[in-house]
This record gives C-alpha cells, structure tokens and sequence, in this order.
C-alpha cells in the first residue's frame, strides 16, 4: 500500500505560540493545586465593561444577529472603526477602507498576505511579538530581525533599518506600543522611520492593538499622523481586545489603502467571512460609548506598571527600562545568567524561565519567544496583590 502523502511541510514549520504555551502550562499547573503566578499571558484580568455586555445581550434578541452579514464587517462597526481611525490614528479613512477580522491576529496574518510576495524580505525589529516572524513565514517571505537592546530602550533606530534593507525588502513591522517591551517610539523616532519608509518604498505593517494604553503623559503617534504621507503604503491592525478587556471576544481590524484592503476582503470571503455579529456589535458599543472604564483599566495598568517596575528593579542582576505603553515589563537578565540559583545554573533565558516556575512557582516567558536569549517578558495584566506576590518570590529567589 502506498504511504500517505505528507503534511504541509509550510505549516509543519509554524512553531506554536510561545506566550500562550507557557499559559497553558500554568494553568494546568493551577489545575493541579498548585499555587503558580502567571505572567504569560497578554490578557486584562478586568471583565468587559457592562453596556458592552448588555449591547451584546440586546444583539442576541434581533434576528439579524443570527445571519450572514457582509465578509468585512458591519457596516456600523465599519463606521466606528473609522471614527477611531481619525480620533486616534490621525487618518481619515473611508469605512470602505475597513475589514474587520476575527482578532487582531487574523488582521495581522492578512495584512502580510496582502503585500509579501515570495521571497520578500520583512524588516522585523526584535524584541517582536511571538507571532510576526510565523505569519511573514505564511505569506512565503523571510522576517529580517534588527534587534535593539535595553540600552536603545529596545527601539531601532533608522540607520540600522538602512544597514538591513536590500533590494528584496519590501514591508517594515511597526510596534508603538511594543509588545514584548512596552516601548513607545518618540513623534520624531516615529516620523524618521516613517520618512525612511516612504523613500524606498516600504509597505509598513503597524500595530496599533496598545495604542490607547500609555502613561506618564505619553502619546503613542501613529505613524500616519507622523507623516501623512505614508498612508498610501501602511496597513493600521488593531481591536477592542486590549482596552476593553475583550481578548475572548475577537474583534480585530485592518485599515489600509482600497487596493491592499480590496485583495484582504477577497482572502476573508473565502477564509472566515463576516466575524460573530453579536461581538461585532459588543464592539461598536465599546467604540462608541463612554470611555470611563477603559481609561479606569489604564489607570490601573500604571499603577502596577510602577509596582512592578519597582520591585523587579531591586533584583540584582535584573536591569529593568522603564515601559511607557501596552502592560508588559522586559527586563535584561543577562546578569543572572551563568549564576546558581538552588543548585541550577541557567546559561539562558529559556533555561532561567524554566527554574522560575520549578522553583517560584512563577510563570514568565523568555527571550527566545520574541528574539535574543537574555530577557523575560512579564505581563502585569493580573490582580495587584498576585502582581506582588509573584514579584517577591522572584526576590526570595534571587537574594
């Protein structure tokens, strides 16, 4: 009998997602009885805030809710993403320039599908989020990593972008906010690398997803409003997910030019068509409504923003930069590594993760996920008192 044929050798290839594998890992830890602290996951320990559960309850009744509707979203929900386009973003787009996705995620994996052609070469500044350099892989393009440490405030800067680029580069990944680092590039940082683009015609694919999450008085500029200009070649993703604490709803969205957003909304016809009507609508109450508890959330992601940054920075060996945006923390570790800590000595940040959660019953996740070995990502996007509880076990740890 003939053997079977193969699997896709193109999806055999796609690593799991590092940040929700060590979730998984700690919840079942926490299934067992055991009291481990999470830090893996990006997800607001709040509940969605009650008109837009009630919006949806309310959706629930109309019968339209329970029928096909157009593949790039409701037409109102379009509308409202728009208004934020403008509000936010600077840009003034039509709701025809809007698909709306299953989760930021879906708009990202499109957004690369749009523009990447075989072969191209996607500038991908590290520390990234764990999931660009596998949906560059999925549209057949090579991710180029241009890493910048803590001493750059993990921002590349515009002549190290040059020194990548070749003559097969063709898109740039934007983060401001970052995740993993939390960095929020400057007006002026966003506006030279924005210029940058534009004279070589570079596709810029920006994630937006933190963009109502800064502090300290900072404003996270979109780079469209930077410079206008380079409208014509960006792709704005974004959701409700972060703000809103509606990381289980999965609304996302693209904004683009009509060209790039024609062929998206082709590729969703025939991938997912239309996202849930009823959490589209949840949505567009969240885009629309009062912004009272999400800024209540911000409010309170700065204040474990400054815990935390706090008392991770009384660690030795832990160098700490201070995150102006999203809810994460990156510190360098470098300076625990080669060390022995309860008789194990880590030589990485993949190995230092892995004695945390055996020996502090800690959850976080390394480097490795998001490019060089050396650092961990803790999200602070849980209850203040575990926030300090985990953080204090690491000290005893430590000592």
């Amino acid at each position: 009998m003939t053997e079977r044929a193969p699997l896709s050798r193109k999806l055999s290839a796609i690593a799991e997602s590092a940040t929700l594998k060590v979730d998984a890992k700690a919840k079942a830890l926490k299934a067992e009885g055991k009291p481990v602290i999470s830090y893996a996951a990006g997800e607001p320990d709040f509940a969605t805030p009650q008109f837009i559960v009630d919006a949806a309850a309310e959706a629930l009744a109309d019968p339209a809710s329970y029928r096909y509707t157009p593949a790039g979203g409701l037409p109102v929900l379009r509308e409202a993403v728009a208004a934020k386009t403008l509000r936010d973003s600077g840009l003034e787009v039509s709701p025809s320039q809007v698909i709306v996705t299953n989760g930021g995620k879906q708009a990202v994996y499109q957004a690369f599908q749009a523009v990447v052609n075989p072969g191209d070469e996607v500038l991908l500044p590290a520390p990234y989020w764990t999931t660009y350099p596998e949906a560059i892989r999925l549209a057949d393009g090579v991710p180029v990593e241009v890493f910048a440490g803590a001493d750059q405030d993990y921002k590349v800067t515009v002549e190290q972008l040059e020194a990548a680029r070749t003559d097969r580069t063709t898109v740039l990944v934007f983060v401001s906010p970052s995740n993993p680092t939390g960095s929020v590039y400057t007006p002026e940082e966003t506006r030279a690398i924005a210029a940058w683009a534009l004279e070589h015609g570079i596709w810029v694919i920006s994630d937006e997803i933190y963009q109502n999450l800064t502090y300290e008085g900072v404003k996270a500029m979109s780079i469209v409003e930077a410079l206008p200009e380079i409208a014509g070649q960006t792709i704005l993703v974004n959701g409700v997910a972060k703000t809103y604490a509606m990381t289980g709803w999965r609304v996302g969205w693209m904004v683009g030019p009509a060209d790039a957003i024609k062929i998206a909304g082709n590729l969703q016809s025939h991938l997912s068509s239309n996202v849930n009507n009823v959490a589209q609508k949840a949505a567009v109450a969240a885009l629309n409504g009062p912004q009272t508890e999400a800024e209540q959330m911000r409010e309170a992601f700065d204040r474990r923003r400054r815990l935390i940054v706090s008392e991770l920075s009384k660690i030795d060996g832990m160098r700490v930069p201070n995150p102006l945006g999203a809810f994460y923390v990156y510190p360098d570790v470098q300076g625990l590594l080669g060390r022995t800590w309860g008789g194990v000595t880590p030589t990485t940040s993949l190995e230092l993760a892995d004695l945390i959660l055996d020996q502090a019953e800690v959850a976080v996740v390394p480097g490795e996920a998001f490019g060089p070995s050396g650092y961990l990502r803790l999200s602070y996007a849980l209850g203040d008192d575990q926030l300090l509880e985990g953080v204090q076990r690491l000290q005893r740890l430590f000592a």
